[in-house]
């Protein structure tokens, strides 16, 4: 897993609105990026254009892996996720959820069950397997769309805002379930966050943003 992002003087326009504007950075592989900033400061629209969910308007995405640049295709999007702040649940059991993008991938059965079962005992609902998403709390909610992310394990995951709107106990767990993928070290975690002090507890680097730039470099 040697998957790197560089974005160069990336612009994202909505209507006659600069959302982004001139954006360059270095994410090299591992450890945990916070992005922090006001309201409106770009954060989310930057995770948004560097996980493909929409594209830019000008400037450039690069993956490399092994110094390779990497083409924008179903492989390398394979190879990354983003987990919104209300992470939305299907009307079926926790497990299926978790499920779900392993088994679209066409992962072999016995797989699948293994690497759900990871993922949810990883962010503490593995005893819920069976339970209905749609009863779980909304910070079990957050915890299962990162355990979904999870479970195909990424090696590179976006995460907006993972703690907004939770209870303090959830806010734990997520931070803890972040903390362990730092530990780890095979998955990079770039996220999104208003806290300073959370930012601190995670982050190996803090990048600063404002009136859609980035104005902090590593």
């Amino acid at each position: 897993m040697d998957l790197d992002l560089k974005i160069t003087n990336v612009q994202k326009r909505y209507n006659n609105k600069t959302a982004l504007k001139d954006c360059s950075y270095g994410f090299v592989r591992g450890g945990v990026y916070a992005l922090m900033g006001p309201n409106g400061s770009g954060k989310s629209t930057l995770l948004r254009v560097c996980s493909f969910l929409e594209p830019v308007d000008a400037g450039n995405i690069i993956y490399t892996s092994g110094g390779v640049v990497l083409a924008h295709d179903l492989t390398l999007r394979r190879r990354l996720t983003l987990v919104l702040p209300r992470v939305g649940a299907f009307n079926t059991t926790v497990f299926k959820n978790v499920a779900y993008g392993l088994l679209i991938r066409g992962i072999e059965k016995g797989r699948i069950v293994e690497q759900a079962k990871t993922a949810l005992e990883a962010v503490g609902l593995l005893h819920k397997s069976q339970q209905n998403a749609l009863t779980l709390s909304s910070g079990e909610t957050q915890r299962l769309g990162i355990a979904r992310a999870m479970a195909i394990e990424p090696e590179l995951l976006f995460l907006d805002e993972p703690t907004a709107s939770i209870d303090e106990e959830n806010t734990s767990i997520v931070e803890e379930i972040i903390l362990a993928l730092k530990r780890e070290g095979k998955t990079t975690v770039i996220m999104t966050t208003h806290d300073r002090e959370q930012a601190e507890r995670l982050a190996d680097q803090v990048v600063l943003m404002r009136s859609g730039m980035i104005i902090s470099n590593p």
